[in-house]
């Protein structure tokens, strides 16, 4: 078997420091305690990595520049971004240069004739959504983080998203790359068209690889025409399991939703409490809610839809479902949606395992993690994306004393995630794998697949110094 070498700790010389001084026009590199902490962390629980030094380029003549100083000098580099992800992925744990990628931000081009744009990594998603729909465009990937995290990111991981369910994930908008790899050396991964069946398919390699393979500095994103009109409704049951049974229900009936969302009772009320702007009566029966989207541009085709849905969703036993009226009322349904995450971790130290499954297996999915959390002593709190089988499986602390969260804790998740792979399911839908998920690599890959893949990153990165520590065990 390959191994993929880790570069030491380096020590980070004064001459190194003037070169990278050197490579980065203006004072965008930092060796104090303030910056360096502040890119050591990420949403990742409480994890602090500080990279040795803080690199901030503004062009790809700049990163290429500071790579092949690493690549000279054997010091580690880390891709930062808006440092939103949850699986430890941007943290620099072999220190070395923390590359922050915040200043290139530009949306270089919106194509409208072919329906593209271009873009740098450090633009936040939002911002790039809201400048193409001024145009009457729709760039669908939507995580929930999407007011702070950037492109680059939601490359690096393959972030999915709510309307991941109808338009894809990130990967699927993805045309072309432009790429510093680990020599310095810059590529473009594929061409600007639809369609591409030359060669190897680098650009689909490179989204996912968590900045293990190289440094993305453009991509080029299609768009699709914006949506005119959209439906929104929450679905209340008095059981989290048969909320999820009806999810796949739906689309066995002929409809694909533009979102479907799932939240249990203590995502709902944690959230609620936590956002204090939104109301929603929830009677104390109800065990779960399911937040339904349909998009399109023929309202009267919307509402055929809702009702068929609402025909599934009463045949298994839901509640009396509310419909949002007004803009005002979809922003509050989905804001309080898209802050479940924050509103847990304000409640407790807890863990986030981001499973997915066929999504017919969602409910053994969700009954296997409660009898999972029952044996080992531990609550739960589960939302996420159900129309895709994505499940967000927050693991509390609560009173659980620190050595049975840090001895049993990796015991109860490896059965979370070996349950997870039985159903057809793997490790990550959307939040990758990281420093946090390396250990459990095994239970989703045999030993030739790892073996592949480190390979794979032997040809990118003889020296290992890209993003070191991360995904392959």
């Amino acid at each position: 078997m390959i191994g993929t070498s880790t570069p030491a700790r380096p020590a980070i010389t004064a001459a190194f420091i003037s070169a990278l001084r050197a490579a980065v026009e203006g004072d965008h590199v930092h060796v104090d305690e303030e910056r360096r902490s502040a890119y050591g962390h990420d949403e990742t629980e409480d994890l602090v990595f500080p990279p040795d030094v803080v690199v901030r380029p503004r062009t790809t003549a700049e990163v290429a520049a500071v790579v092949r100083l690493c690549a000279e000098h054997r010091v580690p580099v880390t891709p930062i971004g808006a440092r939103t992800g949850l699986s430890g992925g941007a943290l620099s744990v072999h220190g070395g240069v923390g590359l922050a990628l915040d200043r290139m931000d530009s949306i270089t081009a919106i194509d409208e004739r072919n329906l593209q744009v271009t873009v740098e990594p450090g633009v936040i998603t939002q911002v790039l959504q809201e400048a193409v729909a001024a145009k009457g465009l729709y760039y669908a990937p939507d995580p929930s983080s999407r007011g702070s995290c950037t492109i680059g990111g939601n490359l690096a991981e393959n972030s999915g998203g709510p309307r991941a369910v109808k338009y894809g994930v990130t990967r699927d908008f993805v045309l072309n790359l432009e790429v510093v790899l680990p020599s310095g050396d810059v590529i473009w991964t594929g061409a600007n068209t639809l369609k591409n069946s030359t060669g190897y398919d680098l650009t689909r390699l490179l989204v996912g690889s968590e900045g293990t393979l190289g440094i993305i500095t453009k991509a080029v994103l299609r768009l699709i025409p914006l949506p005119r009109e959209n439906r929104l409704m929450l679905v209340p049951f008095t059981s989290a399991e048969k909320a999820c049974e009806a999810v796949s229900a739906v689309f066995r009936a002929g409809i694909t939703p533009s979102a479907m969302e799932f939240m249990e009772r203590d995502a709902i009320d944690w959230t609620l409490r936590f956002v204090g702007d939104v109301t929603v009566a929830v009677p104390d029966e109800v065990q779960a809610h399911l937040l339904i989207e349909v998009d399109g541009n023929d309202g009267d085709v919307l509402m055929k839809e809702c009702e068929a849905i609402m025909a599934v969703m009463e045949a298994h036993g839901c509640g009396e479902v509310l419909f949002a009226e007004t803009t005002a009322e979809k922003d509050g349904l989905w804001r309080m949606r898209r802050r479940v995450g924050e509103a847990v971790k304000s409640n407790s130290v807890y863990k986030e395992e981001d499973t997915v499954v066929p999504r017919y297996e969602l409910p053994r999915l969700l009954a296997g993690v409660k009898a999972i959390g029952a044996r080992y002593g531990f609550r739960s709190v589960c939302y996420g994306h159900a129309g895709d089988g994505n499940l967000h499986v927050n693991i509390i602390k609560g009173d659980l004393d620190q050595r049975t969260w840090d001895e049993e804790l990796p015991k109860a998740i490896r059965e979370i995630f070996e349950l997870t792979v039985s159903l057809g399911g793997t490790l990550s839908g959307e939040h990758g794998i990281g420093l946090v998920q390396r250990p459990y690599m095994d239970i989703a890959f045999n030993g030739v697949q790892l073996d592949l893949m480190r390979r794979i990153k032997q040809v990118f990165d003889p020296l290992g110094i890209m993003n070191p520590g991360k995904v392959l065990p």
